[in-house]
């Protein structure tokens, strides 16, 4: 957890600026967009991946989707992609659970 680069995100130690934020997650911009929004919502608990979930945890990840929900419409998204990667070997490099929201409107 120490190096965790979202984990630092979260405490505010390094600055961010947060679309949004609640008692469980906060949503901001990813540095390097995939997409033309890329947000990435990512939970106050450090959860490695979603391999590593604990009993309980399945209330998180609904709310990070919940949020999802709440984003697309304070943006007035047609439509986007939710992504989570899963392990290294499903894409994922930062281990600390979060998902992707990206949407293209050319």
């Amino acid at each position: 957890m120490g190096d965790c680069v979202f984990c630092k995100i979260v405490s505010k130690e390094i600055p961010s600026e947060f679309l949004y934020e609640d008692q469980i997650c906060v949503i901001f911009n990813d540095i390097n967009p995939k997409a033309e929004t890329h947000l990435l919502i990512v939970p106050k608990k450090h959860i490695p991946t979603i391999i590593d979930m604990e009993e309980g945890d399945e209330k998180i990840i609904g709310h990070l989707v919940s949020c999802a929900k709440k984003m697309g419409e304070k943006l007035n998204l047609p439509g986007y992609t939710l992504q989570i990667n899963v392990g290294e070997k499903g894409g994922q490099e930062v281990f600390h659970v979060h998902v992707h929201m990206m949407a293209n409107f050319a």
